[in-house]
């Protein structure tokens, strides 16, 4: 669906509010910034993951011979921008603007339109820094008009966590974090780990060559007269064959392991019994995560003392997990629980991607967005 042309009147109320938000993100110490349209698409599309990569408009630059791609969203470009000063900074960043993604079969929903967010990096202390955000971006849906929103609440370092805590080969544990963003691929990783399936034929013959690279180097080129085929090196084909056969050899996932991990992802309900909750799926089976539980107490007692109703908090242990920049807090916002409109806002932690962005280490950064037009269309 294209986004409707509007003319004077017309666009008022959208400007109007996006200039409110803007004033709001600017009494929060943001300086305002405006990032290109079009960035190099391998660097994003590298970061966003399969869900934005999908819903991605590309365009090739015939003249710099390579891809470039609309902004889907604002995190990245404004992580970038400050990355370019430097990342050994304090620094926030407000914006408002129009991003793009395709959307999917028959939705109604503009594939142009806007956001109005704020990123903040460098603060040290992160139970702060995620709570000042969304009790600001709580705070600026109430004060233009949206009546007791409800928010969902999510928190991707419990499920890491957890993981941690779990005994289990290092090369399965990394793949599980790999993979937490996709709900499908984990619980293929997880089904495969208890009951691992008999390797198909020809599997089972590149995993008994893994210590043969004379006979895997033959294998790999027989096909095509002596010429390998592909674009991998065998280098690479070395590599990947050895992890086939060292996860071939790993031990068997326990049943119980597994429910722990499904009982913690099965935890919702109110933010303020979560905890609770979250230490009852673990503990009995002594898995102690009360770190990443402290935190999570300690930013909800910050998010409430912040004039934010404790009412309007429901966590999700599985929320956010198709976000796959985000690493920690994450929460969306509607103008009531169970609405059929799209999320009115929405955000989390992403210190880990500054890191892939080019930081030497992580860097805390965090931030979140409103959709203006989202909003106008509940005030209607």
């Amino acid at each position: 669906m294209l986004a409707a042309t509007e003319i004077g009147p017309a666009r008022a109320p959208l400007d109007r509010l996006s200039d409110g938000l803007t004033q709001a993100f600017a009494g929060h110490g943001a300086e305002q910034i405006h990032v290109p349209h079009l960035h190099p698409a391998e660097m994003l599309l590298d970061i966003y993951g399969e869900d934005l990569r999908s819903r991605a408009f590309l365009f090739d630059d015939p003249v710099q011979r390579t891809e470039l791609c609309l902004r889907p969203d604002f995190t990245v470009p404004v992580a970038l921008a400050h990355g370019a000063g430097g990342w050994d900074r304090r620094a926030s960043y407000s914006y408002c603007g129009t991003v793009f993604r395709r959307q999917e079969g028959s939705t109604q929903r503009p594939v142009e339109f806007q956001q109005a967010g704020i990123e903040s990096f460098g603060t040290a202390d992160r139970t702060s820094a995620d709570a000042a955000i969304f009790a600001l971006i709580y705070d600026s849906l109430q004060r233009h008009g949206i009546h007791a929103p409800q928010a969902t609440l999510g928190d991707l370092g419990i499920i890491f966590a957890v993981l941690d805590a779990l005994e289990m080969p290092g090369p399965r544990r990394a793949a599980l974090k790999r993979h937490v963003w996709r709900p499908t691929r984990f619980q293929d990783l997880i089904a495969h780990a208890i009951a691992p399936p008999p390797p198909s034929a020809l599997r089972a013959e590149v995993i008994a060559l893994a210590t043969d690279p004379r006979g895997l180097h033959d294998k790999a080129t027989s096909a095509a007269g002596g010429e390998a085929l592909g674009q991998r090196t065998m280098l690479e084909i070395t590599q990947r064959t050895r992890t086939l056969a060292a996860a071939a050899d790993e031990p068997r996932m326990p049943q119980a392991d597994a429910d722990v991990i499904a009982a913690v992802l099965a935890v919702q309900g109110p933010a303020s019994a979560a905890a609770d909750r979250l230490d009852n799926a673990t503990r009995p089976a002594g898995i102690d995560i009360s770190p990443a539980l402290e935190r999570f107490v300690q930013r909800h007692a910050a998010i409430t003392a912040r004039d934010v109703p404790a009412n309007a908090l429901r966590f999700d242990a599985a929320f956010g997990r198709t976000l796959e920049y985000y690493d920690g807090f994450v929460f969306e916002i509607r103008a009531t629980e169970g609405d059929n409109h799209p999320p009115l806002a929405g955000g989390g932690r992403y210190d880990a991607m500054t890191a892939r962005l080019g930081a030497v280490a992580p860097v805390p950064a965090v931030g979140a967005m409103i959709r203006p037009e989202a909003m106008l269309e509940v005030l209607r």
